[in-house]
Parts: structure tokens; sequence; C-alpha cells
């Protein structure tokens, strides 16, 4: 086999993944854009992107060529697959993004052109050959190892994250042949200056990256249950962790909701798999289940400050990570429906989170005006910088007298507030 010098690339899905790296590669490539949605494409080609992981003025400059129409892809040399792969309310992986996006990388390869069509979205380890490759002979009427060749290189973006970017951090590369992935890894060495990492399988670096977001999971749910234990005894965990972390070898997690598209999906991929091959994974399935219901322990300890009375409650924040638009998976999401379901009236806030989507994907109101009222209790859920920056006499104006100021992540442990507001945090 012959590699192709100057590829044509064709990355499939320009989310919070795709988008950085087909921008990067279109740096080094001719590279296509490909994306269904007909209104994403049309914002990025104003330079327009809503994840805001690409500013405007690179977009504007990229030579990246976009696309909403399949038939504008037919015929590349390299297919790189970014789309998501979320679980189902059932918790179980659901692989029909994948396999609709494997379907139409199917429509557009070519018989005899030795095409590469790499994966990067998160699954467990036997997807991208048992289910990909065979999808992909079907769909196209090629053969695998003669007309494409698969390969795989797990996904590592962090949405918000400035310093692990996709040109900054390590690519983990594999091929269905030592020659395939020393192909993938020419690719991909173009894109970032920290290098590539030759996994020994695509099903290795499959379960590199699987458990890679269940390892961090299982981490916060120990924290998450000792800040639960320590709530007990009337200790904070921050300043318990102030005091754990001055040992050089301490791990420094910290507790909270955990959500978003990867940390609060990847372990039910890696669990869903253990149980097929008949493996109770006990311990990744109870960091999910504590990590799960934070949420609500989060809401009924707030009640229960309270003093059991329901009131109007002002929820800062609904996104799964501060500084970042990102809706997908928020937890804040389930101490809001506990607090409603105690009765009191939550009013939400976010200057970050798209106001349609949020009602869309939850049926919550953001409320742009909602800083101008008072309230009995204001919840600081997502350190956004805004909500940081808040003073004292801000945070005292938001709340009625008597009113309680919760501080889910402590960014404002270091703010004096008035002796008539009470205050709680973690």
């Amino acid at each position: 086999m012959v590699a192709v010098s100057d590829p044509h690339v064709v990355v499939i899905g320009l989310g919070y993944v795709g988008l950085p790296l087909a921008v990067a590669l279109a740096e080094s490539f001719k590279t296509t854009g490909f994306d269904i949605d007909r209104s994403r494409i049309d914002q990025l080609r104003r330079g327009e992107d809503r994840t805001r992981e690409i500013d405007a003025e690179r977009m504007k400059a990229s030579p990246l060529l976009l696309t909403s129409r399949a038939a504008d892809a037919t015929g590349a040399d390299v297919y790189i697959v970014t789309v998501p792969t979320p679980v189902d309310a059932q918790n179980q992986p659901d692989l029909g993004p994948l396999m609709r996006g494997t379907r139409t990388v199917g429509s557009l390869i070519r018989p005899g052109r030795e095409t590469l069509v790499i994966y990067e979205s998160t699954v467990y380890p036997g997807v991208t050959e048992d289910l990909c490759g065979a999808e992909l002979e079907r769909v196209s009427g090629c053969k695998r190892g003669v007309d494409f060749f698969l390969g795989y290189s797990p996904e590592r973006i962090n949405p918000g994250d400035r310093e692990h970017t996709i040109d900054r951090i390590v690519k983990v590369v594999a091929g269905e042949t030592p020659e395939i992935t020393d192909r993938i890894a020419a690719i991909y060495d173009r894109v970032t200056t920290a290098g590539t990492f030759r996994a020994a399988s695509i099903r290795a670096a499959e379960a590199a990256k699987v458990i890679e977001n269940a390892q961090r999971d299982i981490n916060i749910a120990f924290m998450n249950e000792i800040t639960q234990i320590f709530a007990g005894l009337g200790i904070s965990i921050w300043d318990v962790l102030d005091a754990a972390g001055t040992k050089w070898n301490f791990l420094k997690f910290h507790p909270g909701l955990v959500g978003g598209h990867c940390i609060g999906v990847d372990p039910y991929y890696l669990s869903y798999r253990a149980q097929q091959i008949g493996h109770d994974p006990q311990v990744i399935l109870s960091g999910r289940s504590i990590n799960d219901e934070m949420g609500g322990w989060v809401a009924d300890q707030l009640h229960a400050r309270r003093g059991h009375k329901a009131g109007s409650v002002l929820v800062l924040g609904l996104t799964f990570k501060e500084d970042v638009p990102d809706l997908r998976n928020s937890k804040v999401v389930d101490v809001i429906r506990r607090l409603e379901t105690l009765g009191h009236v939550v009013t939400v806030h976010d200057p970050l989170a798209d106001g349609s989507e949020a009602a869309h994907e939850y049926g919550l109101a953001l409320v742009p005006e909602a800083l101008e009222a008072r309230y009995d209790l204001v919840l600081g859920a997502v350190p956004h910088a805004g909500y940081r920056a808040l003073t004292a006499e801000a945070l005292r104006g938001l709340t009625e007298d008597g009113g309680l100021i919760a501080d889910l992540k402590g960014m404002w442990r270091g703010v004096a507030l008035p002796g008539d507001v009470d205050r709680w945090t973690l």
C-alpha cells in the first residue's frame, strides 16, 4: 500500500471534538468538515462557533471546507468520525449517531482507493472493528483490508480548556496493521506538537480512552462520598482538602456534580461491555451511582438548611462545567428537579448557555434579568468567571433577609458575607 502524500481528509461531525480537529487538519491538508446540521454549517461559514472552541478570527481565516451535503465528501482519502456516543434513558450505550456516521462514510468510500477510516468517538473495546467495520462493508460493498482500512485515535478534547488543546496533546493512534498505524501517526503528527503514541491495537486504544474518564469518575465519586460523610460530622470538605493537599502524593480531585459528554457517560460504556462478558463491574457502577445521586443529595441538604421550608431559589449556572456553553448531561438539572419536587420555585440564570437549547433539552427557561431580583436561596452551581467575581455586596443584594447563599464549588470561600446571611458549602 502506498500512502497518499497529500490526502484529502473529511471530518464527520463538527461539534466540540470535530471542529477543532478539522480546523487543525486544514492547516496541513485539504480538509472538508461535514455535519448534518445545516444551521451549524451556516454559522461556521459566518465565523460563529457556538461551542466557543474556535474564535471568529481563526474560523474565518481557516481554509477548512464546510458542507452539510454528504456528496461533497465523496471519494476522500481519509475519513475521521467524531460523532457523539451518548447513553440512552437506561444508561445503555446509544450507538445510533455512530452507526449513522458510519453509514454516511460507507456511502462515500469507493473500491480500490485504500481509504483510511479513523474513529475518534469514545466506545467500548471492539466497536470499531466488530460493528463499524462490518457496517462499512455492508453499506459500501467494499472490502475491509483491501478497499478501506480501520484506525482509532481517541479524542481528548476538554471543553473550555485553553491549555490542553488539540495541537498540544499526545494523540494515541492505532490501525489494524502496523502500516496503517504509521499512516495515522503521520497525519496526527502534523496536527500536534506533543507527538503520537502508537497503541498496541485498536482495542487497546479504545480501552485506554474509556478508562481515562472512568478513572476520573471513580475518584470524584470517592470525593463525593466523603463529602457526604463529613457533612454529617459538620466538617467542610474544602477545609479537609486544604489540609490533605499538602501531602506530595495526594490526588487533588474535587467533589461536585459529574455531568458532561465524557465522565458522566463513558463508565457506562465500559460497564456495559464488562457485563456482556459476564463480569460484574462493581467499582465502576458504584462510582456512577454515587455521582448520579449527588444532585439530589445537594438539594436535600439545601432544603434542610432552610428549615425544610420551600421558597424562591436562584440557580446560578446550568452548563455542565465552568466557562463553557455546553449543556449536555448537566447534573445541575438534578438539583433543580429535586428542589422543585420539594416545593421551591426555581429561577435559572446562565450567561453562557443557549436559552433555546435549555428549553429544548430540559424544559427550563433561562432568565437573563434574574440578577435584578432577590431570593430566599441563591445557589452558585457553576463557577463561571462572572459568578466568581461577584462581591459580598452583590451576593447580599440577591438574597432576602435571612436568606441562604449556597456555594457548591467553594468559589466564594474568601468572600466575607454580612452576618444576617446564612451560607452553605460542601
